[in-house]
């Protein structure tokens, strides 16, 4: 598994000239010069690879799609060419890990495949379809939980790199062609050959998404770098945040595990950010003040039923000035009543009560114009406190923390935006345009609202960072399109998700719902988007979706809380093959992953910390080896 680069001489060289007394002298003088440069080299943080020993994780640059002839990928020859650091014999501890891994982990059944845990529709069916909760975070007991890999499908292959993926995706990664039949007039998938084509069209965007977008730049500026963050509720395949990216701005794309097959994983198999979620009864898990714009293309949610719960949950998530956009039923009506089988009574009347339930939460409608409709939130709460002896609901939530939505009821009250001193004054502090957004100090930490993080922290963690990212080059092919879909499961202010941004990659900012310091509303200042995720259970996404995943401290906050074993299984479920995890942590607990790791059959090397060998923290770098499950025998 390890590989040395070793630059000595051979022994036989020496051998024919061992008489000759200056050859000798000169050999020890060069040995000697080595010894003092390698001790001075290791008493000081390395800046690049010394004495052509580096730690390079040969992982293979995926393939073309042209370069792809065979049914299936090859074997990774990702290798370590750095011997590795052994602590086996020499640290101990117990952690929390199950006792059953004295063997090679087997493979689950193939009909897991596309495993989602907390969303497996016959365990969704058991619980209540009011309000759709049986399509909400329903995670196995316990007792439930599966002690085998996630198999990937038997004809897997390495995904297209970007920016192909957003047109295309290999059929046999995700063998469904549901969609490109029940959606064949809309453009939004086709079949051509072995590969699916992603035209970019939708329900409401005949024309392309990109012609969609740039009617909606029309009325609002999409370009100007104010607007960077957006959700887009019901994403179907994401073709809408997928062309968003051309103009900056980061799609969170979300859909429900439904009748529609594998709708999130085609479009995080096309390298568009997008996770398993629906509008239900719980608050979506992002925090408040977070998104620059919303979006609901036909997108089937009730938006004036339930006391206009939804919208007040848009409203909550959404930053002050932001705006919010709808196509399809109810908007223009007149025109396409017919072909959407309902009455005009019936659509002017949810048209009128969705007007009015923007209208209290104090929106302003910016324009109505043929199929679309776009309001906007104000910048804060001035008028609409005094709107409130004229609207008298919704009320404005007392709750402390507006951020808090993991597990939390959707409420029907309008969270209060941060007090301001002026009515020109935008709630919560103005933001920076993009890019200069990503490494301007956030509002919520100037503020001082971020227990512990002053503006100089913020700043040491960025320059942590980049000195980080600066390691991680020189052991991953972060600059080769290896990588696209990125996840951080302990993303603390975004450092990592902020010196990537100059790569064509997009990150997964999580924050530990439980953990002691909140700073997702941070991430989202910055440009970035993310979710808050409880890492004792498994992540809104299929198997197979991410291919870099960073873990700093994760097994640190979780090791007494649950079985590492499952969270470890929980990260191979999402990782696709050859795919990489950097764990960093101490070195006991590294230990203990890699022990598990071996059982995963995963590559596993522990390395030293970029500022070198004396700092307790370590590094352990992962690879997925490629391997599938075996296709159902056909009966003869």
């Amino acid at each position: 598994m390890a590989r040395d680069y070793n630059g000595s001489p051979k022994h036989h060289h020496l051998e024919s000239k061992r008489k000759r007394l200056t050859w000798i002298f000169g050999v020890s003088g060069l040995c000697i010069l080595s010894y003092v440069l390698g001790a001075w080299q290791n008493s000081n943080p390395p800046t690049s690879p010394s004495g052509g020993v580096s730690n390079k994780i040969g992982c293979e640059v995926g393939p073309s799609p042209g370069d792809i002839k065979s049914s299936s990928s090859t074997p990774s020859s990702s290798s370590f060419s750095s011997p590795a650091l052994d602590f086996e014999s020499h640290h101990t501890v117990d952690i929390n890990k199950t006792n059953d891994v004295s063997r090679k982990l087997p493979p689950c059944d193939m009909s897991l495949s596309e495993y989602t845990p907390c969303q497996h529709p016959p365990r969704g069916r058991k619980f209540d379809r009011d309000m759709l909760k049986y399509r909400e975070r329903h995670c196995p007991t316990k007792e439930e939980l599966l002690l085998c890999l996630i198999p990937a499908p038997p004809k897997y292959k390495t995904p297209f790199k970007w920016p192909q993926s957003r047109d295309y995706a290999w059929y046999d990664n995700i063998p469904h062609r549901e969609l490109s039949i029940e959606k064949a007039v809309q453009n939004w998938i086709q079949v051509e050959g072995d590969r699916f084509r992603f035209p970019g069209g939708g329900t409401m965007f005949p024309r392309g998404a990109d012609a969609y977008i740039d009617d909606i730049n029309e009325l609002i500026p999409l370009t100007s770098g104010a607007i960077r963050t957006a959700i887009d509720t019901g994403c179907g395949v994401a073709s809408w945040g997928a062309y968003l990216l051309r103009r900056n701005i980061v799609t969170m794309s979300f859909a429900p595990r439904d009748t529609h097959e594998a709708q999130v994983q085609f479009a995080l198999e096309r390298g568009v950010p997008a996770m398993i979620g629906i509008m239900a009864s719980q608050r979506l898990p992002y925090p408040a003040r977070a998104f620059d714009m919303a979006h609901c293309s036909r997108c089937l949610i009730p938006w004036n039923q339930y006391d206009g719960m939804y919208l007040i949950e848009v409203d909550r998530v959404l930053r002050p000035g932001g705006y919010w956009i709808l196509s399809g039923p109810p908007i223009n009506w007149k025109k396409y009543w017919r072909g959407w089988e309902r009455s005009q009574e019936d659509l002017k009347r949810e048209q009128d009560s969705t007007e009015d339930v923007a209208k209290r939460l104090c929106w302003k409608k910016v324009v109505e114009k043929n199929d679309l409709s776009i309001w906007q939130k104000p910048i804060n709460h001035v008028e609409c406190v005094k709107n409130r002896k004229v609207y008298k609901t919704p009320h404005l939530c007392k709750s402390e923390n507006p951020d808090a939505s993991w597990y939390r009821n959707m409420e029907t009250c309008i969270t209060p935006m941060p007090d301001v001193s002026s009515p020109a004054e935008v709630a919560g502090g103005k933001l920076e345009n993009w890019p200069e957004r990503a490494f301007a100090t956030p509002p919520r930490i100037s503020s001082g609202s971020i227990p512990g993080i002053s503006a100089e922290k913020f700043r040491e963690d960025n320059q942590v960072w980049k000195e980080r990212l600066t390691h991680y080059k020189r052991i991953l092919p972060l600059q080769q399109g290896r990588y696209r879909n990125i996840m951080d499961m302990n993303a603390h202010l975004g450092g990592f998700a902020a010196a990537l941004a100059k790569y064509p990659v997009w990150v997964m900012n999580v924050v530990p719902a439980n953990s002691d310091l909140d700073t997702l509303g941070v991430i989202y200042e910055r440009g970035f988007i993310g979710a808050y995720q409880d890492w004792c259970e498994a992540f809104s996404t299929y198997p197979r979706t991410y291919d870099l995943i960073h873990a700093g401290g994760v097994f640190s906050i979780y090791q007494d809380r649950c079985d590492i074993t499952y969270v470890l299984l929980e990260m191979d479920r999402i990782l696709r093959p050859e795919g990489t995890v950097i764990f960093r942590d101490t070195v006991e607990i590294l230990v203990k992953i890699q022990s598990i790791a071996k059982e995963m059959r995963w590559k596993t090397q522990i390395m030293d910390h970029e500022s070198g060998p004396f700092n307790p923290e370590k590094i352990l770098v992962a690879v997925k080896t490629y391997w599938t499950g075996e296709a159902p025998q056909k009966e003869h």
